[in-house]
């Protein structure tokens, strides 16, 4: 499944700063990213492309990171997949037969607005040329058919069998989804059978040298090995025994042992990968768990604070993990009060060293306005948006918050309100759970909506400016 960026508008130099995880096969050939050009009418135009093998990706451990020139886009080299034939020469019998057995093909390229292709094959071999029937609508297809060829008494050393694949049209030109070529003196003398990678035309253009831009790709290549499930009910065991049998010293524990040898870089995608583990059920007791050891640690009222900072939200659970609970809730509170700020487009700024007094107003018959019209101004813009914000927030409460959140965050306050259970301390006791919530939470949706799927496009500088003034 292809990944896509937003639009960055009439630019030449486009800023996107996404992430985008896709799900490679194994054994896959190459990563193409393109680079195209939006138009709001027609189709949109390809600037140019950057292909890297999977061997140049996997070489680099911690992923590669570099500018990379743009090539431009040739369509008989844009092709992926493999084909699966059988061939083979029998021993006897005059005159000698080839027999091109197409069993199928895999992963071909789309070609069509359906994200399909209609393939067939057209093999060639000694000046004659033979079609397979088209496979309607598919990348995977499954001809099965056997096409012979009588080959010549000359000497073969020179000679080969030719396989292309064709994407079929009923209006135009076929359009070129790969080939393979096999020598006849080695299918002579012994059969060949197997999957094979389709190959683009050989390029007869040279490098264009940087003409069509350069693209700043960071990629990274992780594998992960999934075993049947039986291997992982040790580890399973071992994370869930002291949350389903408390008790023991929590230094001890599988899940201590794992916060201290995982550093920054890998503790969130060891913090995802344990919410899948115990998602059926343990999630809210890991939760809890992971609390009361924090909270044990917590000397005060200034560090119960940041519990939720420093350790479910940058240590062990990350905002991630929660989200794969709550996004779709986080869309239901924060979509409506966003596309609000997004829509209205009003100038938001309090600092008098960036004020630029001549956009306060769309339209002004006095004049500029002054900077404490501005800052007035802005002031009630932002208490409007916040108060919505809040409002959205506090009554999204019941029922409509996940019930693994609620359960999560009421235990969380249950449990701070036995490790300090003085009256003084009272405000503590939502600390620990409201910080979470906002500030691991909503905060950061509320600071990047793309990221988090409540805006398509990016956020431009004006708007991005009151979404961060609402969160000071």
């Amino acid at each position: 499944i292809p990944g896509r960026t937003a639009t960055v508008w009439k630019s030449l130099n486009p800023f996107w700063g996404e992430e985008i995880t896709l799900l490679l096969p194994r054994g896959f050939c190459s990563l193409a990213v393109y680079v195209l050009d939006e138009d709001t009418v027609g189709q949109d135009d390809v600037i140019g492309k950057v292909s890297l093998s999977s061997q140049h990706i996997s070489a680099e451990q911690r992923g590669a990171d570099s500018w990379l020139s743009l090539a431009p886009l040739n369509p008989d080299q844009e092709v992926q997949g493999e084909i699966h034939p059988e061939l083979r020469v029998p021993g006897r019998g005059h005159p000698r037969v080839l027999r091109c057995h197409l069993l199928e093909a895999r992963d071909l390229a789309p070609r069509d607005p359906s994200g399909t292709s209609d393939p067939f094959a057209r093999v060639s071999c000694c000046g004659h040329r033979l079609e397979t029937a088209v496979v309607k609508k598919t990348r995977f297809p499954h001809w099965d058919e056997v096409l012979e060829f009588e080959l010549p008494d000359r000497e073969l050393a020179e000679a080969v069998l030719s396989v292309e694949v064709w994407d079929w049209d009923i209006v135009g030109k076929n359009d070129f989804l790969g080939w393979a070529e096999f020598p006849l003196d080695t299918i002579c003398k012994d059969p060949t059978r197997g999957w094979f990678q389709l190959l683009p035309v050989p390029s007869t253009s040279g490098d264009q040298g940087g003409q069509l831009g350069a693209l700043r790709l960071a990629v990274r290549l992780v594998e992960d090995t999934v075993l049947p499930l039986h291997h992982y009910q040790p580890l399973i065991q071992l994370l869930t025994e002291p949350i389903l049998h408390p008790g023991q010293p929590p230094e001890g524990t599988a899940l201590a042992i794992l916060e201290e040898v995982t550093s920054g870089e890998s503790r969130q995608d060891v913090a995802t990968k344990l919410v899948k583990i115990l998602e059926q059920g343990l999630v809210v007791p890991l939760l809890d768990d992971l609390t009361t050891h924090e909270l044990a640690r917590a000397t005060g009222k200034g560090h119960l604070r940041d519990v939720p900072a420093g350790h479910l939200g940058t240590r062990t659970l990350p905002s991630p993990p929660l989200q794969m609970v709550g996004l779709p809730y986080l869309h239901e509170v924060l979509k409506p009060v966003v596309n609000h700020i997004f829509e209205e487009k009003k100038y938001v700024e309090l600092d008098p060293g960036k004020m630029e007094l001549s956009r306060g107003r769309t339209i002004s018959f006095k004049g500029s306005l002054s900077e404490a019209q501005v800052r007035e101004s802005s002031l009630e813009l932002l208490q409007g948006y916040l108060g919505a914000m809040v409002d959205a927030m506090v009554g999204s409460v019941s029922p409509r918050c996940p019930l693994t959140m609620r359960v999560a965050f009421r235990q969380l306050r249950g449990r701070a309100r036995e490790r300090f259970p003085l009256a003084q301390h009272e405000e503590v006791w939502y600390f620990s759970s409201s910080g979470f919530l906002f500030l691991r939470f909503f905060a950061p949706a509320v600071l990047t909506p793309k990221l988090f799927g409540l805006r398509e496009q990016h956020t431009e500088p004006r708007t991005g400016c009151t979404l961060l003034l609402l969160l000071l």
